[in-house]
């Protein structure tokens, strides 16, 4: 059967199935929608396309979507021009979390360096925001942005369309998403073939995203992202402590303390009884301290993050344990259920996990002397280096789940940079047909997929029963969907604005398998 590819056919389509009213007719519109419309229904789109619009760049498509608005080249721009009732679109060489707060404003955003996989192409499509990253042509000056030979000053209009990749001279009218009564139908149909058998988590670091990502069908949070919330006021805090050449100030690490039980509340409060996956921070040192700071490394992305900071800096994941235990009691103690689990980042070895366990666990028994609160948190393990996907059966002995992070498992089996590589090579990769498709996109079949499968198995076969997600934005995309599933993961979690996507796919991978059973 063909795939149902415009919203004519799917109304046709779910009124038919209705009428046949049988579980058979629903399994077979589920499988016969194309998961691309899907995902261009839930976006914004441009009400007209004009013939003689003006294209002016093109870069990578890294948030579906289109946006209009007055140039902006810094993310306080943003903030300053959003103040005055504007739309803005944020244009710069690159984001970093520092930007967040002025990203979070923007119509869209367009960024000179990065790919799929950037922080500003990740974010954005968190949050629902258009982007395109990428783009080759860009050139920022202090006043003004050349696209080419296009030059735009800072306060003119630009557009963008975040599915094709297009940036586009001077504005245009944008026409919001509307919730389509077929499509909601045919989600529901989906989650009755998921079932238990395959859940679908959102990525979503507070109360706002976990919101919207409930709304779009989310059934818990499958990764929170703890660095996204050290920032704003919270960010000079994390700066002096990651600066102090001892240990930090007390009340620095009191403070963070405080800020994070907050924020933690918020999100548990939020979320009631469904799962919450809290991962400890994991950030490169220069997207907190920039690129002058005192630690800079030849290759951050490599270098001092995760795990390896924590061991470096034991007072921070403590810390964050302590933040959590106790936000844990205070929604217990509200009547709530919260059901918590904690994942430490970037593990290469067993020892790293049974450490930091152990301070955990250590914590968590502290604050239970005091608060004595109904259940202990899981405590897992991203699994995102080739060592430890490699050493699954043996990690799988100190971790209660594991998460695979396919953004950098991808980086580290290709060796490519996932900031770098997408500008000029891969282009010329996916020309030259070196590769079918750009594997920071769509999950590579012939290496990432079955080191997963691996991966999974041998862990399964050390600790039976072991919990397995994944957590990169592999997870929204169909066509990795199903070798996911077919890997044997339990669950996907991507950003919250693709989980119609993934409730979709998710259910199609898995009529295909019980079909090929």
């Amino acid at each position: 059967m063909s795939k149902v590819k415009t919203l004519e056919d799917l109304q046709k389509l779910i009124k038919d199935t209705q009428a046949i009213g049988t579980i058979e007719a629903r399994w077979e519109a589920v499988a016969a929608v194309d998961p691309r419309l899907v995902q261009q229904l839930s976006h914004s789109n441009f009400e007209s396309i004009s013939e003689d619009r003006q294209v002016i760049a093109s870069g990578t498509p890294a948030s579906p979507g289109a946006a209009s608005g007055l140039l902006c080249l810094s993310a306080d721009t943003v903030l300053s021009v959003d103040e005055e009732g504007e739309q803005t679109i944020l244009v710069c060489s690159e984001t970093t979390p520092a930007d967040e707060i002025g990203m979070r404003l923007a119509a869209g955003i367009v960024t000179a360096r990065g790919g799929i996989s950037s922080h500003a192409a990740v974010i954005a499509r968190g949050w629902g925001i258009p982007a395109v990253v990428g783009v080759p042509s860009l050139q920022i000056n202090e006043k003004s942005a050349f696209f080419g030979e296009v030059e735009i000053k800072e306060g003119e209009p630009i557009s963008l369309d975040g599915a094709t990749g297009q940036i586009i001279f001077g504005s245009n009218h944008v026409e919001d998403s509307e919730q389509i009564p077929e499509i909601e139908q045919l989600l529901e149909w989906a989650d009755e073939i998921r079932g238990e058998r395959i859940g679908v988590l959102a990525n979503a670091d507070t109360e706002e995203d976990l919101l919207a990502a409930l709304a779009f069908g989310a059934e818990g949070v499958g990764l929170c992202r703890t660095e996204h919330m050290f920032l704003g006021e919270q960010l000079p805090l994390i700066q002096e402590f990651l600066n102090a050449q001892e240990d930090p100030p007390e009340n620095v690490l009191q403070e963070l303390e405080l800020t994070q039980r907050s924020d933690f509340v918020k999100l548990f409060r939020a979320a009631g009884d469904l799962p919450v996956t809290v991962r400890l921070l994991d950030a490169p040192l220069h997207e907190f301290l920039g690129a002058s700071a005192s630690q800079e490394e030849h290759n951050p992305m490599l270098g001092t993050r995760g795990v390896r900071l924590a061991l470096l800096r034991q007072d921070l994941y403590r810390m964050q344990a302590r933040a959590i235990s106790k936000a844990i009691s205070d929604i217990t103690k509200e009547g709530g259920k919260p059901n918590v689990s904690i994942m430490i980042p970037l593990v290469v070895d067993r020892k790293e996990l049974e450490i930091i366990r152990g301070w955990i666990e250590d914590a968590i028994t502290e604050i239970m002397k005091v608060d004595n609160f109904l259940e202990t948190p899981r405590v897992g393990t991203m699994i995102e280096t080739p060592r430890a996907a490699l050493s699954a059966s043996e990690i799988a002995k100190e971790a209660d789940f594991f998460s695979f992070g396919t953004n950098d498992l991808t980086q580290m089996v290709f060796g490519f940079s996932r900031d770098d590589i997408e500008k000029e090579v891969m282009e010329q990769y996916l020309q030259m047909k070196v590769l079918e498709d750009n594997p920071f996109e769509v999950l590579d079949p012939g290496t990432i997929a079955p080191l997963i499968a691996a991966a999974t198995r041998a862990a399964r076969i050390s600790r039976p029963g072991i919990e397995v997600g994944v957590c990169g934005e592999h997870g929204g995309e169909p066509s990795s969907i199903s070798l996911l599933v077919e890997a044997g993961v339990d669950y996907v979690s991507c950003s919250p604005f693709r989980i119609p996507v993934a409730r979709l796919s998710t259910a199609q991978a898995l009529i295909t398998q019980d079909q090929n059973k």
